[in-house]
């Protein structure tokens, strides 16, 4: 059963944002979407499309654009905030000055900050002070904007501390196309979400040096290995992994011409240079980013992550494409269950 109707603000309107304000509106909730981009905003109250990031779609009339925040947060207590990473603290900043009551903060983007290694929920949780926070929620899984603004069937999943408002939020999302489920693992949701884009760059690289399927295969295999790693020497429960916000997200945005993370990889795979490629994506590629917050993560935790390594290698140290790709095949042997071994050790430990 869906909550009653409210007005809900969504921050962002690029692909992703504009996608689940249609979600929202189609539940027949009252969206106000803050662009930052005038022309945008006029298009989407004018023509109700967003030819920009989601072309070819049709807008709900009861979603509103607005490039003032101030309007867009009035009498609002859900916030879904479908921002880049490099720019949540800043926006946290201004959504603070602003506000006078208590929020739900949606995220719903998929990253991890470098250097401080914080997840996207504990940056919200930073910036925002206690009275103006109810909880932070966060929702992931295999879900390209462009599908669902189709109105494709896609499932995704929502976590939070308190699971009364991912409850609260299922229930605002939930409609006969878009299904959401809930889980407790914060952390593992976070995660799988984040580190899924470093395994999409390396897929689309092997896809761009002309590698084929058996190789994306390995990758994307080993990848799950290496996320499962790792998070679970943060806390996450390891059957995380094996669902809608590991391996199925993993799925899609390795394999689909959709994802961005994908097509930056294949054009650097092809030989393109990485500012080249960033520069002419024209929306932000996340993986980049997150490699190298999870390499720091990798030496923190002392986790091996072959695949990372190899990636940061390429985006920041000048390492070819190939080479990178050689290295990964010549590492010394191993048994293939050590990984599960080590995982299922980890958590005997922790209990």
């Amino acid at each position: 059963m869906q909550n009653e109707k409210e007005k809900i603000a969504v921050i962002g309107a690029g692909s992703w944002g504009t996608a689940l304000a249609l979600v929202l509106a189609d539940n027949e909730h009252q969206v106000h979407l803050w662009s930052r981009n005038s022309e945008h905003a006029h298009e989407i109250n004018s023509k109700h499309m967003n030819e920009k990031y989601l072309p070819g779609i049709c807008l709900p009339n009861n979603i509103h654009a607005s490039t003032s925040l101030e309007e867009v947060l009035k009498n609002i207590e859900t916030v879904i905030i479908a921002v880049p990473t490099k720019a949540i603290r800043d926006m946290m900043k201004q959504i603070v000055a602003l506000q006078e009551n208590a929020l739900t903060f949606v995220h719903v983007s998929k990253g991890i900050e470098p250097d401080s290694l914080l997840r996207i929920s504990e940056m919200i949780e930073q910036e925002v002070p206690e009275k103006l926070l109810t909880d932070v929620v966060v929702l992931s899984g295999p879900s390209h904007a462009e599908e669902v603004g189709l109105r494709h069937p896609t499932t995704v999943t929502v976590s939070s501390k308190n699971m009364d408002h991912a409850r609260n939020v299922q229930d605002l999302f939930m409609n006969q196309n878009f299904r959401v489920y809930t889980n407790p693992d914060m952390i593992g949701v976070e995660i799988g979400g984040a580190l899924k884009n470093i395994i999409a760059l390396a897929a689309g690289i092997s896809d761009g040096l002309g590698y084929g399927d058996n190789a994306k295969a390995a990758l994307i295999t080993r990848g799950l290995a290496e996320i499962s790693r790792l998070g679970t020497k943060m806390g996450a429960n390891p059957l995380t992994f094996s669902g809608l916000a590991g391996i199925g997200d993993l799925i899609v945005t390795c394999t689909s011409v959709h994802s961005r993370n994908w097509k930056a990889g294949n054009l650097l795979g092809k030989g393109h240079k990485l500012e080249e490629v960033l520069s002419n994506m024209g929306m932000v590629v996340e993986g980049v980013r997150t490699t190298k917050a999870a390499y720091q993560l990798a030496e923190k935790y002392q986790s091996k992550m072959p695949i990372t390594e190899a990636l940061y290698g390429m985006l920041f140290n000048g390492v070819d494409s190939k080479e990178a790709v050689d290295r990964l095949m010549g590492r010394l042997k191993t048994h293939e269950m050590e990984d599960l071994v080590d995982i299922l050790s980890e958590q005997l430990e922790q209990q």
